[in-house]
């Protein structure tokens, strides 16, 4: 056999059920080798598209997602995909192809050296120099991908290399990683100082919404009644109908959610990163006391100096704290912080449109999807104004039921997240949600979409602008500039990819075209015009509270 034909062993081996990717000249070889496998290749009309749905699928699933493309210019469009999931800590193995191992010395069509180019976006990566080493490289390539923290690993195939036999070789059966369970001199640190708090408050960040985890932390919550906020990533960690959840946080204003961190007096973070969401925005004054619950130990940073640090196995973690604070019986208040929480429900539900309406605005059209997706459906959320809404406005009943890109913060995302979410559960509620910009940036994938039957909703948010910049702008200079675009007929325009579309004009409309789409569980487009007037609103409501409470 090939070494096309062993490496794809290796894919199947690992439980790939799908490659995404743009198919090249260099990619020959690996191509026929796929058509002869189990696995399903998915062409897609853009490597950042293929990046992206590779992305979602390996955030969704934990097993990492695989995407494909030639030499050159189809490596480099995978750049911006692959760094949103290295930064979201999202299981992908990229592969890319590379010209004959006896033309890299030389300046040659379409070479780059993409090993030295990926290299600051991966965790690890590899050239596939011999057919001796495929068996190996592919193996170590999954492993790490997958191994907390998850991120983005990287092979290149050079194609003289995947057309040499090899024989005698078999992929690398693999092994379950156990993670180590934390120092348990840790752990009575970490309930001394739990001993002696009032008013304890937990950040639950991306590491918190794996299910295990989740399911520790609820537990914990339930059990001592201790108030939990959501890092944009660690949504749904704690389902927000928990009367402890404060839903979430992360915005750059100060929002509600902060008075609680201020009037807490140990913060717990479990799996937050502090990329999520700068420390110095919630602990500006370097007064928190701080409990770190992670995997790895914490970063080295002004704001963020933990007093206990717990690393280990995040589940194993909580679950320890659990049992030592059921030995010394704290009593916490559990009322402290409610009125947080309402003040935070209260203002949602001022968002909801009346029937009456003759605009809509993004928090009001989040407040219908709400209404209408199931608590266990999916919302994924592309990157601008509407990120920030479906952050602070989204209610979110279950891990992974909102995903949103925060690490890279990546425009164009979401309707790639939508055929990943399809393809791994047909059956879900999925709707994804994007602003005209960054739905024009990925629009192509609409037919990708088309052509595999996936099923999900796709609902773009029309302001005509490039609307989080402007908002941003506004803030720092009350002006903007360089943000306006103008867009096609997006009903028309998902029509000539012979796929359903609505453009609602009334709230009547919105509301029942969304409920129809959402119901079919087919491939439907929803175009919304929003008034974006509602962003600058929010910002001098919160400057005006907390001035007030000075």
């Amino acid at each position: 056999m090939k070494v096309s034909d062993l490496l794809v062993r290796c894919l199947e081996n690992e439980g790939v059920e799908y490659v995404f990717g743009v198919p090249g000249e260099e990619t020959e070889d690996l191509m026929f080798s796929l058509e002869k496998s189990s696995i399903k290749f998915v062409p897609c009309r853009h490597e950042q598209g293929a990046a992206f749905i590779a992305n979602i699928h390996g955030r969704i699933t934990g097993k990492a997602g695989v995407c494909l493309s030639t030499l050159g210019p189809g490596a480099t469009n995978l750049i911006t995909g692959l760094a949103d999931a290295q930064l979201d800590m999202a299981p992908v193995v990229a592969i890319t192809a590379q010209g004959g191992l006896d033309r890299m010395h030389n300046q040659s069509h379409q070479m780059l050296d993409i090993v030295s180019m990926f290299k600051p976006i991966v965790k690890w990566n590899a050239s596939i120099h011999s057919e001796r080493i495929v068996t190996e490289v592919v193996r170590k390539a999954f492993k790490l991908a997958e191994t907390q923290k998850p991120g983005v690993t990287h092979l290149e195939l050079p194609e003289d290399v995947a057309a040499l036999d090899v024989d005698g070789f078999e992929p690398i059966a693999p092994g379950k990683v156990l993670r180590a369970d934390p120092d348990m001199e840790a752990i009575g640190q970490a309930l001394e100082v739990l001993a002696k708090a009032k008013r304890p408050l937990i950040i639950a960040g991306n590491g918190a919404i794996r299910e295990k985890c989740s399911t520790a932390l609820t537990e914990l919550v339930d059990h001592f009644g201790i108030p939990v906020a959501a890092t944009f990533a660690g949504k749904g960690a704690l389902s927000d109908h928990n009367e402890a959840s404060l839903l979430s946080i992360g915005l750059s204003f100060k929002d509600f959610v902060l008075e609680a961190v201020e009037q807490s007096d140990v913060v717990v973070t479990i799996g937050y990163d502090i990329g999520e969401y700068a420390p110095q925005k919630w602990n500006a004054n370097n007064d928190k006391t701080i409990i770190h619950l992670d995997h790895v130990p914490a970063e080295v940073y002004t704001h963020y100096r933990p007093a206990v640090e717990v690393v280990g196995d995040l589940a194993a973690s909580v679950r320890a704290l659990h049992a030592g604070l059921d030995e010394r019986l704290p009593t916490y208040d559990r009322d402290w912080y409610k009125p947080i929480r309402q003040r935070i429900l209260d203002d949602i539900a001022t968002y909801s449109l009346d029937d009456a309406a003759k605009t809509f605005t993004i928090p009001g059209v989040l407040n219908v999807i709400r209404d209408i997706l199931d608590d266990d459906g999916l919302l994924i959320s592309d990157v601008g104004s509407h990120k920030m809404w479906i952050a602070r406005n989204f209610p979110t009943y279950t891990p992974n039921g909102c995903i949103i890109s925060n690490g890279l913060a990546s425009m164009g995302g979401s309707l790639a997240g939508g055929i990943a979410a399809s393809l791994i559960d047909p059956d879900r509620q999925i709707v994804s949600v994007m602003g005209d910009g960054g739905f024009m940036m990925n629009s192509q994938e609409l037919e990708t979409a088309k052509r595999i039957g996936a099923g999900f909703t796709a609902v773009i948010v029309n302001d005509n602008d490039y609307g989080l910049i402007r908002w941003k702008q506004e803030m720092s200079r009350n002006d903007s500039f360089g943000t306006r675009i103008s867009n096609p007929d997006f009903k028309a325009y998902a029509e000539s990819f012979g796929i359903k579309a609505y453009h609602p004009t009334s709230v009547a409309e919105l509301k029942s075209q969304l409920a129809e789409a959402i119901a079919s569980n087919e491939l439907n487009v929803v175009a919304v015009d929003v008034d974006a007037s509602v962003n600058t609103a929010l910002f001098d409501k919160m400057n005006r509270y907390w001035e007030n409470r000075k």
